[in-house]
């Protein structure tokens, strides 16, 4: 199974492609999307090509995003979220299922940690799957993000995909205000 891990961002979205293979993970390809421009909309339409053509180039079988879940404010939190639709729309007109992960989901699955920082989250994905390129940490994030899936497949819980907003609310009551 091939699954392409995203990390959306309006300025910087990650992508990592992970292939699984009888317990064994593999990275076929991982970078950074970085749009140019002011325009919010003319950057999103380069996320979807970027993505799109991730996707051309490697086939995946499912697509699995980190949710935003948390923004300084209402605008950067609606930025974020644009962004993912757009990754995700790129996806699923290629016809490629689409899984969510909140960003402790994630981090805890590559980590054992829901609070870990983006560099521990790279410390550990490069020890788990032998990278020496640091193609930053949205592109490393991106692989956490698949390798989450893996994990995920290999537990028999990637049926159901990542969890509901309801069940996000009842884990993180500190961060929700009413």
């Amino acid at each position: 199974m091939i699954v392409l891990g995203i990390d959306p961002g309006s300025r910087i979205t990650g992508y990592g492609v992970i292939e699984i293979t009888a317990g064994t993970q593999r990275v076929l390809d991982y970078g950074a999307v970085r749009p140019q421009g002011k325009d919010h909309a003319l950057r999103l339409a380069q996320i979807h090509a970027a993505v799109t053509q991730v996707l051309v180039d490697t086939q995946p079988d499912a697509c699995a995003i980190e949710m935003p879940v948390y923004a300084q404010n209402a605008q950067s939190m609606l930025k974020l979220g644009r962004a993912q639709a757009a990754a995700m729309l790129a996806a699923l007109n290629r016809q490629v299922p689409v899984v969510e992960y909140t960003p402790k989901e994630v981090k805890k699955s590559v980590t054992g940690n829901g609070n870990a920082t983006k560099a521990q989250v790279w410390y550990m994905i490069k020890k788990m799957l032998a990278l020496e390129e640091d193609r930053g940490l949205d592109a490393a994030d991106a692989l956490a993000v698949g390798l989450c899936h893996a994990h995920r497949l290999g537990s028999g819980h990637a049926a159901k995909g990542g969890k509901s907003w309801a069940s996000f609310v009842r884990d993180n009551p500190d961060r929700v205000r009413p």
